[in-house]
C-alpha cells in the first residue's frame, strides 16, 4: 500500500507526539521513511551591509534542523523501516508539496499544528496549505491523541456524496482497509437544515437521502472490488454534515477518516471544503484528505 512516507519535521512538540504514529505506519508497510525539514529561505543580502549576522542564524538554523531530523532518524532506528533524511530551504508548504511529488511519496504525514499551533482547533498554517494544494494524499494527526492511536487501524470511515473528489477518497481508504484487514464504513450524511422553512424541504430531503443511496452503493462496490471483507453502508441526517460525520466517529469507534478535500460544492483545486476542512481541524482521530486526480 505505501512504499515512501514523508514526514516533515520542525523539531516541536506537535512533530514530536505524532513521530512514533508515522514509524508504526512506515514499519507495518516496510516503506520507506523520509523526514524532512525545511528551513527558511536565506535572507536576501545587500550591499554595504554588514550580514555576518544574518550568516550566523541560517547556520544556526541550518544546526537545528539536522538535529531534527537527526533525533528522528534515531527514533526511527528502532524499526526496519528504511530511513532517508533531508533539510531544503523555501516556504514551507511549497517544498513539502514539491519533495512529496519528486519523490513519489505515497503518504505525507503532519500534525495538525506545529510550533505556531495554539489550539487543538487551530490548524496550523503548514499543514493546513499542505492540505490544500499536495497532490498526494496527506494525513494528519492531533498531537493531543497521538499517543492513544494504533496501527493498523480496524475501522476507515470514508464519508461520500458521490462526488470524484469523494470517490478517489473512497478507492484510497478501501485499499488501505484491504491491505490492513480494516472494516471499511461508507457514510453520506444529508444536511436537513439546510433548506429552512423551504415549503419544498420534505421533497428535496427525500431526493438528497435517494443520491446518498447510490453514493454509499457505489462505495460498498468500490470497497468490494478492491477486497475488503468487512463493509458497513450508511446514510443519514443531521443539522450538519460535519457534525453527522463526529457523530458516527463516536457512535462506532472509527480509528481514521479517510475523504476528499471537495465534494460537490468544491469549484477550485486550491479551495478547502468546509466539511473537510472541519474534520481535519476538530476530528478526535487521524484524518486523510485525498484530492481529486488532475484533469477530472
Amino acid at each position: 500500500m505505501f512504499d515512501r512516507l514523508l514526514f516533515p519535521t520542525d523539531g516541536s512538540d506537535g512533530a514530536d507526539a505524532v513521530l512514533d504514529h508515522v514509524i508504526d505506519i512506515a514499519a507495518a508497510h516496510d516503506a520507506t521513511l523520509h523526514l524532512l525539514h525545511v528551513a527558511p529561505p536565506e535572507p536576501e543580502r545587500r550591499p554595504n551591509l554588514r550580514d555576518e549576522g544574518d550568516g550566523a542564524a541560517g547556520e544556526r538554523r541550518r544546526t537545528d534542523g539536522e538535529r531534527f531530523v537527526s533525533d528522528a532518524a534515531a527514533r526511527a532506528s528502532q524499526s526496519d523501516a528504511p530511513v532517508v533524511t533531508s533539510i531544503e530551504r523555501g516556504e514551507p508548504y511549497r517544498v513539502i508539496t514539491e519533495y512529496a511529488a519528486e519523490q513519489d511519496v505515497d503518504l505525507v504525514v503532519m500534525p495538525t499544528h506545529g510550533r505556531t499551533g495554539l489550539s487543538r482547533l487551530l490548524l496550523g498554517s503548514t499543514t493546513e496549505r499542505v492540505v490544500r494544494r499536495s497532490d498526494v494524499p496527506v494525513l494528519t494527526v492531533r498531537p493531543d491523541a497521538a499517543t492513544d492511536l494504533a496501527y493498523p487501524y480496524a475501522d476507515v470511515l470514508t464519508p461520500t456524496d458521490g462526488s470524484a473528489c469523494a470517490t478517489a477518497a473512497v478507492t484510497f481508504g478501501s485499499e488501505l482497509a484491504a491491505a490492513t484487514d480494516a472494516a471499511l464504513h461508507a457514510v453520506s450524511v444529508v444536511n436537513v437544515a439546510a433548506f429552512g422553512a423551504d415549503i419544498r424541504g420534505p421533497l428535496l430531503i427525500d431526493e438528497l437521502e435517494e443520491r446518498a443511496s447510490d453514493a454509499v452503493e457505489q462505495a460498498g462496490d468500490v470497497a468490494a472490488a478492491a477486497g475488503v471483507e468487512t463493509v458497513r453502508e450508511s446514510v443519514g441526517r443531521d443539522v450538519s454534515i460535519h457534525h453527522g460525520i463526529l457523530a458516527y466517529i463516536d457512535e462506532h469507534d472509527v480509528d481514521l477518516v479517510v475523504m476528499g478535500t471537495h465534494g460537490h460544492t468544491g469549484f477550485d483545486r486550491y479551495m478547502l471544503g468546509s466539511v473537510a476542512e472541519k474534520l481535519v481541524r476538530t476530528s478526535p482521530v487521524p484524518v486523510v484528505t485525498v484530492r481529486e486526480p488532475r484533469g477530472e
